[in-house]
């Protein structure tokens, strides 16, 4: 006899996991992200990595997101074949139901991010569907399925490349961590799939990424079999080159490392690699007809106790507002600063439409001379909130405006995450600006320090609206100086092993 499943009961079920999801990090990686702070030995890794621990402790007490970006959803579904849907919709529409009333909650709404169209015109869909969902028909009579949100940032640095069989699986993954940056938020989770075909590689590194995390047990009573030790391997050698949290520089680029195979073609060796970022955002439930799941929250216990303070020695405070390019030049890459005054954001988008009008010869809606630019597309608030979490997006993808921002605005300083490209830095050193970080993974810790908020121009672009802020005491770091000195290649310079 079938199990019948209540379209209701999986609706509600993936709404409730998704917005689970936002605000609780999974027990496994703050235990493995704690051991990394214990043991982690640079200055700036370790503030970076207290700031997410802080973050995902304020974000499970006030059950708001973790980061800004509250990624675009993704359902792994096995289907047991002795079980049915009561509903003649199709799967795709009951699980972007499901998305759609998470997204839309109003104690806790979730960022759109999701735009259709995605080559031309590339419009926000307004409730994040639809989402990405992958069905398996299994033996059994209940429906397993695993939530994931993942976000832009660490998605964008999937690697996909089929190697020849003699090749070195290692080396390759080595390669292309090293040039991936720090635009994906580690410390994180490295997935990796090994064979099959090209579809099936991706699946599996993405699978590979909701395994529970064990690499302190592994590193505690050493590998089993081939694959630990594969593991182990790996995990060793991407710590070892020193890019550390945020890019900072440091011990721990990774938490853990896991890997899954499938059967390939004799003349082939498909690899993928997907990397997940310090929002881990996933958990899992089975339906047996009973009604819809239940979900129980971590521990508080689990998160260390830690206390953010800012050294007077160490820490600058900055004022925004009538800053001029003599005081960004006795700033240097590396140092600590407190922000205070106004900041405009805007990202993508908006980068785009500033360049296009200039291009155009049309004045510009906002004044850029003298400003900062935060790179931050912030969740909607709720009642008694200015702004809801507000960490920065990658920087890496503002490069191709910025020199002629630079050039054309007076802009001055930029806010963003992640290292910028040769041209930008040198872009940044020839005007005297200078370009900072907030940690990524630390969204709803960054949204304390904005104390008012409006859309100043493109309101129909959504969350990709430039705003003003008025912060006080944000923290930030000097990523790129006004001599175009970079944090992200001095940092991991002093903290690569060169075993």
């Amino acid at each position: 006899m079938s199990t019948i499943i209540k379209a209701d009961d999986l609706i509600l079920s993936i709404a409730d996991a998704l917005q689970f999801i936002s605000y609780y990090h999974p027990p496994d990686y703050i235990r493995h992200l704690s051991e990394s702070y214990d043991r982690e030995e640079s200055p700036a890794a370790r503030d970076a990595i207290a700031q997410i621990l802080v973050n995902s402790r304020m974000a499970f007490l006030g059950r708001r997101p973790i980061c800004q970006d509250t990624g675009i959803a993704t359902i792994f579904m096995k289907v047991g074949m002795q079980s049915r849907f009561d509903s003649r919709l199709p799967l795709c529409d009951i699980v972007d139901e499901g998305i759609r009333r998470a997204w839309k909650r109003e104690s806790n709404p979730l960022r759109a991010s999701v735009v259709d169209d995605p080559i031309f015109d590339r419009k926000n869909t307004g409730d994040n569907t639809p989402g990405i969902l992958n069905v398996e028909l299994v033996a059994g009579d209940t429906v397993a399925v695993h939530v994931a949100a993942k976000g832009g940032g660490s998605e964008n640095k999937a690697r996909f490349r089929v190697l020849n069989p003699g090749d070195s699986v290692v080396d390759w993954i080595l390669d292309e961590v090293g040039r991936m940056g720090a635009g994906w938020c580690p410390p994180g989770i490295l997935g990796i799939g090994v064979g099959g075909n090209s579809e099936r590689a991706m699946l599996l590194a993405k699978e590979a990424l909701l395994e529970p995390l064990d690499m302190l047990e592994l590193r505690r009573r050493g590998p089993q079999d081939r694959v630990e030790a594969l593991r182990l391997e790996i995990w060793e050698k991407i710590n070892a080159l020193g890019i550390g949290a945020q890019g900072l520089g440091g011990l721990t680029t990774v938490v853990d490392v896991k890997l899954k195979m499938f059967a390939t073609h004799a003349a082939s060796l498909p690899v993928a690699l997907i990397p997940q970022c310090a929002a881990d955002r996933h958990t899992r439930f089975v339906l047996d007809g009973s009604g819809p799941a239940q979900f129980v929250p971590p521990d508080i216990d689990l998160w260390p106790d830690i206390v953010l303070k800012a050294s007077a020695h160490s820490t600058r405070k900055v004022n925004l507002d009538g800053i001029s390019k003599q005081d960004i030049s006795g700033w240097n890459a590396g140092d600590l600063l407190l922000i205070s005054g106004r900041l405009l954001t805007a990202r993508d988008k908006a980068h785009k439409t500033l360049v296009d009008m200039l291009d155009a010869g049309q004045p510009l809606p906002v004044d850029l001379r003298g400003r900062a630019i935060y790179y931050v597309g912030p969740v909607d608030p709720i009642d008694g909130e200015v702004v809801g979490p507000a960490g920065p997006t990658t920087a890496t993808r503002m490069d191709p405006y910025t020199g002629r921002l630079l050039a054309d605005t007076g802009l001055l300083l930029m806010i963003g995450k992640a290292e910028r490209g040769p041209q930008t830095v040198a872009d940044i050193a020839r005007h005297g600006c200078a370009y900072l970080v907030a940690i990524g993974g630390a969204a709803f810790l960054v949204s304390k320090a904005i104390r008012s908020s409006r859309i100043v121009a493109f309101e129909e672009f959504g969350m990709e609206a430039i705003r003003e802020f008025k912060v006080v005491d944000m923290p930030v770091t000097v990523a790129v100086d006004a001599r175009g000195r970079s944090i992200h290649q001095l940092g991991p310079a002093r903290w690569r092993s060169t075993g």
